[in-house]
């Protein structure tokens, strides 16, 4: 039998104190992490107790236990636990269940199991079907600090971290409103994954929650470490190479989306939120718009806009141009063109290639080396080997200003995720520049253009805001309207 159809079967807790410690013994063997020991209590020491917790998962082991216990017995006091038996643990909490907050009482080995390796001490007795739990988990977090790569100028310092009732409650104390609805799901495998999505009723689109919630529930046997694996198995399409969804750090950014009818997930063991959907114009907003004038937010977006453009098709303008449109270039630029390309052994495509190429290399060892050294890498690096290649003839110095502006231009977007869509479709663009010239850099752009629209995230067009019928792009798209306009419209639903 597999280990994930053994899963799915509740084993019961034994009556038999040796039974039960035979069997977590075996379950556990060679986890020399997992302790396991006796202890007696009572009168002369004759009633009998297993204690089983994760030695790396809990605070520093509490002296009496059973004084925890008990404290939730309101018929005893901590003197009596010397006289204390199984029989009166047993009525008690089978018969008045359990009030205090730390301690649980479970019937099987499935919550058995589910609540060692969640920190928890677990307390079996003799002749007792049934398990006390007493949650001890202790470990180490991060605390609530800025997000370091959603840095803003003006604004809120918090940021997510890795304990996801901390995470949620930074949104609630956000959004303090009933309507604010968390829905808790745990897959059914070695991981036992626990992530929560959440939403705003009355304000998400309905279809749309129900597409969500149909793709979320196929989640159950995947193993699954991280957010981005959950929105990579409920995306759309797996082909495209633009983002779906988007990822955020910041509470205030998950409030926001909330109110405007976004799902976001969240997970534990992680600080990063999934914002679904995630259209076109949103990855070109930034938590910084909201937080300035709106006449500095609409200018520094449409840089933005400026800036993928740029990054997108720059090289394929360059080759289009010095290769079949060079009646289009000033006489004197063209003269210095020719210029500063006499004797470069390759084609302005190969020549493109080669510098991004090295580009990209230097800015994935920028990011992958350590801080104090990756900036100056990356500078040091892009500076000698510009000037390395101009001095060997294997580049112009125009193409190292093409492709540093391509690169600076990149940088520009301020999701990660979305100007890698720019980076890996440039290439293809130059291609067909180099082939047709201007003729099939405006193929690529229309293909590009039937592909977004085509493409659909969770019942919602991905150029939904391109429609003739929005005002997206007239609110908070392209330009940002102040915000006495902009909440106005949000809370009253009309059109200003």
């Amino acid at each position: 039998m597999r280990s994930s159809d053994t899963a799915k079967i509740e084993i019961s807790i034994y009556k038999n104190l040796q039974e039960n410690e035979e069997y977590i013994r075996s379950l556990y063997k060679n986890c020399d992490d997992i302790k396991i020991r006796n202890f007696q209590f009572g009168r002369n020491y004759k009633q009998e107790a297993l204690v089983v917790h994760c030695d790396s998962l809990i605070q520093e082991e509490k002296s009496n236990l059973l004084h925890t216990i008990i404290k939730d017995m309101p018929d005893f006091e901590a003197a009596l636990s010397l006289s204390i038996t199984v029989e009166q643990i047993k009525n008690f909490f089978e018969n008045k269940g359990v009030s205090s907050r730390p301690v649980m009482l479970l019937k099987n080995y499935n919550e058995l199991n589910a609540n060692i390796v969640n920190g928890h001490i677990v307390l079996l007795f003799d002749k007792w079907n049934q398990a006390l739990s007493i949650d001890a988990s202790s470990v180490e977090k991060r605390s609530v600090a800025e997000p370091q790569n959603e840095v803003v100028v003006v604004g809120p310092r918090e940021g997510t971290i890795e304990n996801l009732q901390k995470n949620l409650g930074l949104i609630r104390s956000r959004l303090k409103t009933p309507d604010l609805k968390f829905c808790f799901k745990q897959t059914e495998n070695k991981s036992n994954t626990k992530f929560v999505y959440g939403y705003l009723d009355g304000t998400v689109n309905v279809q749309m929650l129900e597409e969500f919630e149909r793709r979320i529930n196929k989640i159950n046997k995947e193993e699954i470490l991280e957010t981005s694996y959950i929105a990579e198995l409920i995306e759309e399409s797996t082909i495209t190479p633009f983002p779906q969804y988007r990822f955020t750090e910041r509470p205030d950014i998950a409030a926001a989306c909330l109110l405007e009818g976004k799902i976001i997930i969240l997970m534990e063991g992680t600080g990063t939120i999934v914002i679904c959907p995630g259209l076109f114009n949103e990855f070109f907003q930034s938590a910084s718009d909201y937080y300035q004038r709106s006449i500095f937010s609409s200018t520094i977006r449409l840089v933005r806009f400026v800036g993928f453009v740029l990054s997108l098709a720059l090289p394929s303008i360059y080759i289009a141009l010095t290769t079949f449109h060079q009646e289009l270039i000033p006489t004197v630029l063209l003269i210095a063109l020719l210029d500063t390309r006499e004797g470069i052994p390759f084609p302005a495509l190969v020549e493109a290639l080669i510098m991004l190429f090295f580009f990209e290399l230097l800015q994935e060892a920028g990011i992958r080396l350590p801080k104090p050294i990756g900036s100056t890498v990356s500078i040091v690096g892009a500076l000698i080997i510009g000037e390395a290649s101009i001095n060997a003839g294997l580049a112009s110095p125009i193409m190292i200003v093409v492709i540093g502006l391509t690169g600076i231009a990149s940088f520009s977007i301020p999701y990660y995720d979305f100007g890698f869509a720019a980076r890996l479709l440039r290439i293809p663009l130059m291609f067909l520049a180099a082939i047709m010239g201007g003729f099939g850099l405006f193929l690529g752009f229309i293909l590009i253009f039937l592909h977004l629209s085509k493409l659909r995230v969770l019942t919602e067009p991905y150029l939904g805001t391109f429609t003739l019928n929005s005002t997206s792009l007239l609110k908070d798209g392209f330009f940002r309207v102040s915000l006495k306009k902009l909440l106005r419209n949000r809370n009253t639903g009309k059109e200003f």
